[in-house]
């Protein structure tokens, strides 16, 4: 079987690579996206901009691998899983019912298969990271906001219309914020990185990024302890809420804010551990992704892959 291409698609970058069929990553590049800049009110001209922004991005790298069996593409939107179309993007509010997929590999002469970012950085991690030998997988990217993505059965479970797993929408913090959803509570507002960000200022009077709490966390800083603490204790409550209904074991977690790790799992680990139903305490294992940054390449590759082995 030969390479396919794994394309992860962020708000602010394209990051793409050739894989071969044992999630061995080739040749790399990353482009500039921007997402948001490329919606405007007309939507067939933010359709024609990301599709003329996606081929910039890809088309190089086909051209100097000509054995490429096809496209994977992990992208920030909702997918319909009976049409393949795109429903909805958060970055490009514009779009709606849009056949991504179809469009782009009509332009790069590819087949090209598209799904929503957190779903294939958990089939990523699945494969090839934290999942290896497993069955089933709960997977968090923690980010601007927070992702989910679930592996049951080895299989990805996107639900029936495609938009399952919006773990970050769980309403289990406190609601003195308002969500990007409309909504108060939602986990994504104290847990994500952008969270963290802006409750750190909120106590301290210091804007910065996480990366940054997290070296001031290494140096003492007290501000920058709580926040972390805090959105430690979030998570674990929102995972444990998580398990109580699906019952699944194994938690892995990517994203920006994990090199926080060390200062969030404690607080994480203790309130799954106060949250989940007596029986499960002790039998659910979180753990940091394997793969970093590259769950999303991986996952988009899998994807291809397996279009690859059924046609």
């Amino acid at each position: 079987m030969g390479s396919v291409l794994g394309v992860d698609v962020g708000g602010t970058n394209i990051r793409l690579a050739v894989v071969d069929s044992r999630g061995n990553i080739g040749e790399r590049q990353q482009h500039e996206a921007r997402l948001s800049q490329l919606d405007v009110e007309d939507a067939a001209q933010s359709t024609e901009r990301l599709l003329d922004t996606l081929e910039g991005a890809i088309h190089p790298l086909l051209e100097q691998h000509g054995e490429i069996g096809g496209i994977g593409i992990g992208f920030p939107g909702f997918f319909d899983n009976q049409t393949g179309c795109m429903l909805s993007s958060p970055n490009i509010p514009s779009l709606s019912n849009v056949p991504l997929a179809e469009q782009l590999g009509k332009r790069l002469k590819q087949t090209v298969r598209v799904q929503n970012d957190a779903s294939l950085a958990a089939l990523g991690e699945f494969s090839f990271g934290v999942g290896v030998g497993l069955s089933s997988l709960l997977h968090l990217t923690l980010g601007t906001g927070i992702g989910g993505g679930l592996v049951i059965n080895k299989q990805l479970y996107t639900g029936d219309g495609g938009m399952a797993m919006e773990i970050g929408h769980l309403r289990v913090a406190p609601q003195d914020r308002l969500c990007g959803c409309g909504a108060k509570g939602c986990m994504e507002t104290w847990a994500s990185a952008s969270a963290v960000a802006e409750r750190f200022a909120a106590i301290s009077g210091i804007q910065t990024d996480a990366r940054e709490i997290c070296r001031l966390a290494d140096s003492g800083n007290a501000h920058a302890l709580t926040v972390l603490h805090d959105a430690g204790r979030i998570l674990g409550r929102g995972i444990a809420e998580t398990v109580k209904l699906l019952d699944t074991r194994q938690v892995s977690i990517s994203g920006g804010l994990t090199g926080a790790w060390g200062y969030f799992f404690p607080a994480l680990q203790q309130e799954l551990d106060n949250s989940l139903l007596p029986p499960l305490v002790g039998k659910v294992s979180v753990q940091c992704s394997r793969l970093g940054d590259d769950a999303g390449i991986l996952g988009a590759a899998t994807l291809a892959l397996e279009h690859l082995q059924t046609s």
